[in-house]
């Protein structure tokens, strides 16, 4: 049986991205002799742009619950399926965080730090202020949120989990968690102190700025996890990049991990950038992280070992040779970069572990539907 990936498209550049993503994975499928289904959701979803040119306040209100429940429903029954990945493109954040918040995610990246170490950052994306509700009154909005003892359990039971997997036979050195937690009467402190005394590793919960302060002064060592609140994380996550020089944020793609148990096990795929609307039908959007996101789905979801490092291969090519967007100051379109990525991929240099393709160069390689839901 095939593989099938879930592919979720948002306004803006999204159907641009959604393109480069069925292009590079359809390349790689064929480059190793197999097929991907792509299952597709039926609804483009609204960004924030594309909100705020159709409507007022109540009606951005209704069009993000409805955006929001039906792509949860998207990923409940991709899950119900058996399919494993999702890659999603750029939606409005507020219909994203009450997804987020109902199946639980958390989104993980690994930094190389230097030296040949390595920082894994799991954000919490799961409670917090970002996975608010709204209350509409006459000029006042409340927001709501919560934290729970569960739920921060889960988050950290997770956290090792993977380090373990990152680091094999190794595992992490110690996890530092950034949240505001005085905020918390209290509560978020006693819960990390039990829970913390499950792990053979020291678990240290700091206030944000303190964090900071001893990333400017000490950086982390080598195997640190960081669980972050959701507020610290998405500024520093770029500071993070910038400061250990792993990649602009443009040309990078992360996971967001659902613990959910109705969706456990389902891994969505996004790039850091957002909709970019203001590229919108230019073919100008950088489409490094998407293509990056494809080569991480092909190899551990679609049966193309090796793909991701096949794709680096060819990367590194297209920049020895000026290829890119004008975003990374080159003169190529986005189809442009694809195509010379595609090219560099079948010439043999960028492929050196590729399997001969079983049924000639025009196997079929990607196979697109819409879901019904």
């Amino acid at each position: 049986m095939k593989p099938v990936i879930g592919l979720a498209v948002g306004r803006g550049t999204g159907t641009e991205v959604a393109a480069v993503f069925e292009r590079v994975l359809g390349g790689l499928a064929r480059l190793h002799g197999t097929e991907i289904g792509v299952l597709r959701s039926p609804r483009t979803y609204h960004s924030y742009v594309s909100l705020r040119a159709e409507a007022a306040a109540e009606a951005v209100r209704r069009l993000t619950e409805e955006d929001a429940d039906h792509y949860e429903h998207f990923c409940r029954t991709q899950a119900a399926l058996g399919t494993r990945a999702v890659f999603r493109t750029a939606i409005n954040a507020q219909s994203l965080y009450l997804v987020r918040q109902r199946l639980q995610a958390v989104k993980v990246d690994a930094l190389p730090v230097g030296d040949g170490s390595t920082l894994l950052l799991v954000r919490d994306q799961a409670q917090g202020f970002y996975t608010g509700e709204n209350h509409h009154g006459d000029g006042v909005i409340r927001r709501t949120m919560e934290f729970s003892r569960d739920l921060t359990e889960k988050v950290l039971d997770y956290a090792v989990e993977r380090a373990r997997h990152q680091w094999p036979g190794q595992g992490p050195t110690r996890i530092v968690m950034a949240y505001k937690f005085h905020l918390l009467d209290g509560a978020l402190d006693a819960w990390v102190t039990d829970i913390a005394a499950r792990y053979d590793i020291p678990v240290g919960l700091y206030q944000p700025d303190t964090v900071n302060r001893n990333l400017i002064t000490h950086g982390f060592p080598d195997r640190t996890v960081v669980v972050a609140g959701n507020e610290w994380a998405d500024i520093m996550h770029v500071v993070l990049l910038d400061r250990f020089g792993a990649d602009r944020q443009e040309n990078r793609c992360t996971e967001n991990v659902h613990l959910h148990p109705a969706v456990l096990g389902l891994t969505e795929y996004q790039t850091v950038h957002g909709s970019a609307d203001d590229l919108e039908g230019l073919d100008r959007v950088n489409p490094v992280a998407t293509i990056r996101a494809a080569a991480a789905i092909a190899q551990r979801y679609g049966g193309c070992a090796g793909a991701v490092g096949q794709v680096e291969r060819a990367l590194a090519q297209l920049t020895g040779r000026g290829v890119g967007t004008p975003d990374t100051g080159g003169g190529h379109s986005t189809s442009g970069v694809v195509d010379a990525l595609l090219e560099a991929l079948g010439s043999g240099e960028a492929a050196q572990t590729a399997p001969p393709a079983a049924g000639g160069a025009h196997a079929p390689a990607v196979a697109v539907r819409a879901d019904a839901s």
